[in-house]
């Protein structure tokens, strides 16, 4: 079923029918799994009854101001786990990635997967839109190197210490993070928020704002990990912009998590 969700989510921008076909026989099989139940179905009645009245109604403004909103808060719903019926497996728990790292777990997300599909439905250029490249392509090395430095930068605070890994969990990691993870959160903060911010604010309040927000978000991980995701939400904030690409910023976000995972205590540094 899992392999079935990322199929569906990364045919989502090239193949947007069999991703619909895919995320439907994902969603069956989430049911007869017990991933979901009656709950998650009502939320999935209300989310295509909003998407079809942005599909009836292209042209009455109010149902598609109005739809828009309902559909962003349901993303957001699903991105804090609020919305009912969704019973996330869990794949990896109470372990450590290396003997200083704090004990740690992950599931698999069927709620934030859902993400890109909803806030699609909201904007259709979710996954490509305008792209504002630097004028020097060395830019792009430099955002790269940031990933590593900034990850130095949270030892030399520390909230992290130099520390190898290779688990035995790595590809359900990759998939988990990837999929419903990185793109989920890409797809929410880049590719939705900070678009639309761009259209009204422009490129620079749009990328300090998604990024604060980015932050923010991670609070409930402590004030270090807020500043440092908000941190990090630039260098996916700058992907993105240079880029326009969706996909883009998720690769960056992800190459960051898997960076950490690799090389850095993971999530933190056990004291």
């Amino acid at each position: 079923m899992w392999i079935i969700l990322a199929g569906a989510l990364a045919a989502l921008s090239p193949a947007k029918r069999l991703a619909v076909l895919l995320l439907l026989l994902a969603t069956l099989l989430g049911f007869f799994q017990d991933v979901l139940n009656w709950p998650a179905f009502i939320v999935l009645t209300v989310i295509a009854l909003l998407v079809w009245l942005r599909v009836e109604n292209p042209g009455n403004r109010p149902a598609l101001i109005i739809s828009e909103a309902a559909l962003v808060l349901m993303a957001g719903g699903l991105f804090l786990h609020l919305l009912p019926g969704f019973h996330n497996p869990v794949q990896v728990e109470n372990v450590q990635a290396g003997p200083r790292s704090v004990p740690f777990g992950f599931s698999y997300n069927f709620d934030k997967a859902l993400i890109p599909f909803v806030l699609l439905a909201c904007l259709p250029s979710l996954f490509r839109t305008q792209k504002c490249p630097p004028r020097n392509k060395l830019c792009w090395l430099l955002l790269l190197v940031a990933i590593p430095l900034l990850l130095y930068v949270a030892v030399f605070a520390g909230g992290l210490a130099v520390e190898l890994h290779w688990p035995e969990w790595l590809g359900t990691f990759v998939l988990a993070n990837l999929f419903f993870v990185s793109l989920a959160e890409e797809a929410f903060f880049r590719g939705y928020l900070q678009q639309r911010l761009r259209q009204k604010m422009g490129g620079v309040a749009a990328l300090l704002i998604a990024s604060l927000l980015f932050g923010l978000a991670h609070l409930p991980g402590g004030t270090l990990l807020a500043i440092f995701a908000a941190l990090a939400g630039v260098i996916y904030g700058l992907a993105w912009h240079w880029s326009g690409r969706l996909w883009v910023a998720t690769a960056v976000h992800f190459l960051f998590n898997l960076t950490h995972l690799l090389f850095f205590t993971y999530p933190a540094l056990q004291h």
